[in-house]
């Protein structure tokens, strides 16, 4: 068949939604672990006796894991396909829950650390997936909608880690209380971790019997040899992608590194107030989940990447600076508000990333340039978690958060050069006319 039989197959399928809801329960699940030790960052400090700047290498494990192992990933994502990829990731996210409960002990932070390393191993089999599960699973009118979703999944895991353990290990004395309270958190995300993972074992299928839309048919349909090499090489011939790609790695590595230090900087201005810490980090990411949705919802309706993506690039940059002034305020309220407004679209611009990769690189991989777009936001986050950690020692909280405020100014710049060259959109509308 030709490309007239391909776009006549195509149809919606009834499981793509519980598709979607699983990979965004296991993904939550293993962000839960990524923030789980530095949402209580001074507790753990005190339980392993190690430094503040190890309990911080706990989350930024996670982006240093996953740097190396994306281009392996991203290879078996193409030639083996979804259901290998999400069998990986949910396994490798429940063992490395498991291994945790190893860890209960003061002198035992090497165990913690293991289990942590897998957890982010199983994250190089999560992170680059919303897109690609989106155009494979979904129709053009939900296409970003249902990536927003993918991506909800693991802000509310993020949600969940500021939330939970700020509850769960209140900041006692007595070390073997604490390992008791420590034990609660890890045996019960051990047992989801494991649920997810059967679950996905026996829900989780490849792709639907149709293709979703004509820009999947034609991919389907595509005869010749793919070459993983020759892609990644296209994408970096691709100026408007690589524009993106730095761009996305200065909001998201601002993102990690306000997130690895956040109970950190609020301890420092609120002294004793962890689960407050815990509750403001909470907000920034509800409140991005909020703009995430709105976000993909936006673009399914208009279909303006560049506008879109520039509007919330330069909102994240306001929310910042203003965050930035009031954190020392002495209002615990002011800090809400201001977080919330931050949260709202920098953690709402990761599905617009997503999704205007897709549009700029098709018929690419979005495995490949999801996986591209993280690895950059890997290093960033890195990058800036260091340097703000160090600059908060010897300077103070405002000065480490000016670093963030001139990373997105420049990000900003940088976006506003990026061409909205859509041609995901082409190619429906091409074989629509067809």
């Amino acid at each position: 068949g030709g490309v007239g039989d391909a776009a006549a197959e195509v149809q919606l399928s009834r499981l793509r939604w519980a598709v979607l809801l699983l990979f965004s329960s296991y993904s939550l699940c293993n962000a839960f672990q990524w923030i789980q030790y530095g949402s209580v960052n001074n507790v753990f400090v005190r339980f392993y006796g190690v430094s503040a700047f190890a309990i911080d290498w706990l989350s930024m494990s996670y982006m240093l894991i996953y740097i190396p192992l994306l281009f392996p990933v991203a290879w078996l994502l193409d030639k083996r396909g979804l259901r290998l990829i999400a069998l990986a990731g949910s396994a490798l996210n429940a063992m490395g829950a498991w291994v945790k409960l190893g860890s209960l002990k003061p002198h035992l932070f090497p165990v913690t650390v293991l289990g942590q390393v897998i957890c982010g191993l199983g994250q190089v089999f999560i992170l680059g997936m919303p897109s690609r599960i989106a155009s494979v699973w979904f129709g053009p009118q939900e296409v970003s909608t249902a990536c927003s979703i993918a991506v909800f999944g693991n802000q509310l895991g993020i949600a969940a880690g500021f939330l939970v353990p700020p509850i769960l290990i209140p900041n006692v004395e007595d070390v073997e209380q604490l390992a008791y309270h420590i034990s609660i958190m890890f045996f019960m995300t051990a047992g989801v971790a494991s649920a997810l993972f059967i679950l996905v074992i026996i829900v989780f299928k490849e792709k639907p019997p149709n293709p979703p839309s004509r820009a999947q048919a034609l991919i389907q349909s595509r005869t010749e040899e793919y070459s993983y090499v020759q892609s990644i090489l296209r994408l970096l011939c691709n100026a408007n992608f690589l524009l993106l790609m730095v761009t996305y790695g200065l909001n998201v590595g601002c993102f990690y590194a306000l997130s690895t230090l956040l109970n950190r900087m609020v301890i420092h201005h609120y002294p004793g107030e962890e689960v407050n810490a815990g509750r403001i980090g909470l907000t920034i990411i509800l409140s991005g989940m909020v703009g995430a949705l709105i976000s993909g919802i936006w673009l399914d309706k208009t279909k303006t990447y560049k506008q879109t993506t520039l509007v919330v690039y330069i909102m994240s940059l306001v929310g910042m600076i203003v965050y930035t002034f009031t954190l020392s305020l002495g209002h615990l309220w002011v800090v809400f508000v201001t977080a919330g407004l931050l949260g709202f679209f920098m953690t709402g611009y990761l599905p617009l990333g997503f999704e205007f990769a897709a549009e700029l690189t098709y018929p690419e991989s979005e495995g490949t340039s999801s996986g591209l777009l993280n690895v950059s936001a890997q290093i960033t986050g890195i990058a800036l978690t260091i340097s703000q950690g160090q600059i908060m020692d010897r300077f103070g909280t405002k000065a480490g958060n000016l670093l963030l405020c001139s990373a997105l100014f420049l990000g900003t710049i940088m976006t506003a050069f990026i061409k909205a060259d859509l041609r995901r959109q082409q190619a429906n509308l091409e074989n629509k006319q067809t």
